[in-house]
């Protein structure tokens, strides 16, 4: 029996198996009252699709959407796990490049090694959530227990709490459901390629149910043979009181990498210790895509998510539903590698080459979360007036400890007499990652050690007029505080910080609606660079973090969403205006102010489904019209784009099943120019001179079913081979895209 897909939220992808098992029970989410000759459903469930292949969605997974996503005035977009299938992606970073508009940040300083997704201008690393809770700690996220990915575009901390206003990630897990079923992987392919996945459902009693997710990966970065990988998870789940007024779920999530890290080639910076020969028109060291400076005897990377949950729900009544949450995990991130773009260049004589004296980068973080969530989601109405509600407490503590290593060469590679008393060199064009070196890695102390508690509560509800007009509101409430060291100085701040949206729905058919939304965030200091937790405002800064109040963004969007073709194919497009205030920038050396602020506007289309029962498209395109409108810092100048943030991007995956067996898809993607950055301290970014080329990449699938339980799955990942930046720090380095892949594998299902 082929595993259904899950619903909502833990627990709740079983009952939805249980209702399609009697067709016509299933309503739509609590917002419909169920009627007294229909079996009552849950009123949190969502239906993530109703076929293993479909790339339509129909409902966000979490309950604090009440309506439907036609009637939500909101941009959001589901990826569903067929395109994840179908798209062979193994990453975060495989599966948003289906999202145009979102860019993924280079790790630097305060950023560390690790997903920086921008969402509309702004850094979003903080705002990634597992199951609607946030997901904290800097890492590298696996898809192998993931039935699909949610983006939230615009201002959205009445949905999350605090956050930086481009928009939100929530990542939806599998879980255990009634019936058996399990399927498995296999696949090789070029550079090393190895990954095995397995996923068993088994039903133990008429109410209960077992699910385990398995998934081991091996193999090196395509184009750069230096740059390797292991790693592997499991995810077990176990549930009770399936298709009950009372169930409850245990899971846990286990994920760990080993591998080496790759900080990309040098950005080009004329200073006294970096004597460059020649400059570029993007800013980047010309050179072969496999060209790499690390060290294989030094460099490592190594990462570790434990993650455990706890999730009770009870039916009050066949309209009211009561559920608790609660999770601890702790996250750990653990390097030293080679950074070139702090290495310093100088020109031998001796040798006539440039020299790079390799520079140095190193964190050792460890995070932890526990969260508590409890929320009740019901129906019901006032006179004439219909509504679905959502309303919720939560309670969290995430805790943040960074360090830095104290590397010491006792053996390393010869420098020439540009370098003389000095070892760790490379010639620049031509590094050598087999360099000898020898010495000791010994963890300096903590450079950070901050603690920060959020006390919420929320409340959401979709209101019904009539069968043209709905009005969509939610409100939030958050007491954040936060506290700790950062060096040797103590800070510690507390925000009480208020947000809310609202929308107005006009249906001027049943498939379609006409809405217009206003929506705000709240960023506090401590989140502003986009890490998690910080204290610090700066170098040789005196502001102390509670010494700054959150910064203020707000999104007016204008948009509208169709079902078409008996509801196979979903259309939306949306205008927006994004704006960010009170930025946090530096208005003298060493001083900072609140006086910046940015805007992006722009137009967001998208498609997704059936065009014939036999051809399927997913795919959007994202204009983002990006300014600092106010403040300026360092080569960034007022009026100039923000960081991270193309002008034109595109996507368009689709598959075609040419023969009842075989299926044949390509995928077309565009990134325009993007100018590079860490976004920290700069209002949310600028153009630093520093920008990675606009680019095309095009994928390729083949699949054929050879029956009903086997079948074989053929990627070609960028196809031409595109040579293409991925990453760019600006004023550090800059990373590549990986190069051409071709991967085969196996599928069973049972």
């Amino acid at each position: 029996m082929a595993s259904h897909p899950s619903a909502s939220r833990t627990l709740l992808g079983s009952s939805l198996a249980l209702a399609l098992a009697a067709p016509g029970t299933l309503l739509p989410t609590g917002a419909q009252a169920q009627t007294a000759d229909k079996p009552a459903t849950l009123s949190p469930v969502t239906v993530q699709g109703d076929r293993g292949d479909s790339y339509k969605t129909d409902e966000a997974s979490q309950a604090k959407f009440t309506a439907p996503l036609l009637d939500t005035p909101k941009s959001v977009q589901i990826i569903p796990q067929a395109i994840i299938q179908d798209t062979n992606a193994t990453s975060l970073e495989d599966v948003l490049r289906n999202s145009p508009g979102i860019t993924f940040g280079a790790g630097e300083g305060g950023q560390p090694l690790a997903d920086r997704p921008f969402i509309r201008g702004a850094s979003s690393a903080s705002n990634i959530y597992v199951d609607g809770v946030r997901d904290a700690g800097g890492q590298t996220r696996e898809i192998f227990n993931l039935e699909s990915v949610e983006v939230i575009r615009g201002a959205d901390s009445a949905l999350g709490g605090r956050g930086t206003g481009g928009g939100s990630i929530n990542l939806t897990s599998k879980h255990a459901h009634l019936g058996d079923a399990a399927s498995a992987s296999l696949g090789i392919g070029t550079d090393k390629y190895f990954r095995a996945t397995a996923d068993g459902n088994w039903q133990f009693n008429d109410t209960s149910a077992f699910r385990l997710n398995v998934m081991g990966a091996s193999g090196d970065m395509p184009g750069r043979s230096a740059v390797d990988y292991k790693n592997w998870g499991v995810a077990p789940t176990i549930s009770f009181g399936l298709g009950t007024p009372t169930r409850a779920s245990i899971s846990y999530y286990h994920y760990q990498t080993d591998g080496m890290p790759d900080y990309g080639v040098p950005v080009i910076r004329q200073t006294a210790t970096r004597n460059f020969p020649y400059m570029t028109d993007d800013g980047i060291l010309d050179v072969d895509r496999d060209t790499f400076y690390g060290v294989y005897d030094r460099d490592y990377r190594k990462t570790q998510a434990d993650i455990g949950t706890i999730e009770i729900e009870h039916d009050i009544t066949d309209r009211l539903t009561v559920r608790n949450a609660t999770r601890y995990g702790e996250t750990l991130n653990d390097y030293v590698l080679t950074n070139p773009g702090d290495g310093q260049v100088k020109y031998d004589p001796g040798t006539n080459q440039y020299w790079l004296l390799r520079g140095l980068k190193s964190r050792w973080q460890k995070s932890t979360t526990l969260a508590n969530v409890t929320e009740l989601t019901g129906a019901f109405e006032t006179g004439s007036l219909k509504h679905s509600f959502n309303t919720g407490i939560e309670l969290s503590r995430e805790t943040t400890k960074n360090a830095s290593y104290n590397v010491s060469t006792t053996t390393g590679s010869a420098c020439p007499a540009v370098f003389a008393g000095k070892m760790d060199c490379t010639p620049l064009f031509n590094p050598n990652p087999n360099d000898p070196w020898s010495g000791s890695i010994t963890r300096g102390p903590l450079s950070l050690d901050a603690k920060s508690t959020t006390q919420a509560a929320y409340f959401f509800d979709s209101i019904e007029l009539n069968e043209q007009f709905s009005i969509n509101a939610g409100l939030r409430y958050d007491r954040y505080k936060i506290s700790g060291t950062s060096g040797d100085d103590y800070s510690e701040g507390s925000w009480n910080m208020f947000n809310y949206q609202l929308g107005l729905v006009y249906k001027p058919a049943p498939n379609g609606s006409i809405y217009v939304s206003y929506a705000t965030a709240s960023t506090p200091p401590s989140m502003s660079g986009g890490d998690q937790d910080s204290l610090s405002m700066g170098r040789n800064n005196p502001t102390k973090v509670g010494d700054l109040k959150p910064e203020k963004s707000r999104t007016i969007e204008l948009g509208t969403k169709w079902n078409l073709l008996d509801d196979r194919l979903g259309l939306t497009a949306a205008i927006f205006d994004n704006e960010r205030r009170d930025a946090q920038i530096e208005v003298d050396p060493g001083v900072f102010a609140q006086a910046g602020k940015t805007r992006v506007r722009g137009l967001e289309l998208g498609i997704n489904g059936k065009i014939t029962p036999k051809w399927a498209v997913y795919g959007g395109y994202a204009y983002l019209d990006s300014k600092l409108v106010k403040g300026a810092y360092s080569n960034v100048n007022e009026g100039d784009p923000l960081t991270n943030t193309p002008k034109h991007s595109f996507s368009l995956w689709t598959t075609y099943k040419a023969l009842p067996p075989l299926t044949v898809g390509a995928g077309a993607y565009y990134v325009g120019k993007t100018y590079g950055g860490s976004g920290q301290g700069t209002a949310g970014g600028g153009a630093s001179g520093t920008y990675m080329p606009a680019y095309w990449r095009f994928d390729a699938m083949a699949a054929y079913q050879v029956n009903k339980h086997f079948s074989l799955q053929l990627n070609a990942l960028n196809l031409t081979d595109k040579v293409y930046y991925a990453h760019n720090n600006g004023n550090h380095h800059a990373d590549f895209g990986p190069g051409r892949q071709v991967i085969l594998t196996a599928n069973l299902k049972y």
